[in-house]
């Protein structure tokens, strides 16, 4: 895929000004935000070059959890028409993220990693979950893996 993740957004934005689709430039407009912010806090560190692809899928994989974390608060008050707007916002961004995943993809990978690494208690955990998030960046609930590498190394 030659485009950048930044193009495609930025392209996404284009289209969806286009087509009016204001949810989705609302939503686009949010993305470039995010990763405008981690720029100029990449910039402060010496990086010049702007935020990478696995750290634009970091951003986004976090925006998904909080957009995640308000259906729940906003379906516990009652307000499903909220609920749905974050729903939309969701689908929106991982519109942009690889394939997620599935659990036993990720019980997979969490078991290739620590045969791999030689892994063999909870003091490697680090270790492991530093490879996973380095394979696997946007693909994978790091939670869950967490969770699942933690039960393997115990």
């Amino acid at each position: 895929m030659s485009d950048s993740l930044r193009d495609r957004i930025k392209a996404g934005l284009t289209e969806a000004t286009k087509a009016q689709d204001k949810r989705r430039m609302s939503t686009l407009r949010l993305i470039q935000a995010a990763l405008k912010d981690r720029d100029i806090a990449g910039r402060t560190e010496g990086r010049d070059a702007g935020v990478g692809e696995a750290e634009i899928l970091e951003v986004l994989a976090k925006m998904v959890k909080q957009r995640r974390e308000s259906v729940e608060t906003y379906e516990s008050a009652g307000r499903v028409e909220l609920a749905q707007q974050e729903r939309e916002e969701i689908g929106i961004i991982e519109s942009f993220m690889p394939k997620q995943l599935s659990d036993a993809e990720t019980e997979a990978a969490v078991a290739a990693v620590i045969s791999e690494t030689g892994a063999a208690g909870i003091k490697d955990m680090g270790r492991v979950m530093g490879e996973l998030k380095k394979r696997h960046a946007g693909q994978m609930d790091f939670g869950k893996a967490g969770a699942i590498v933690k039960a393997k190394l115990a």
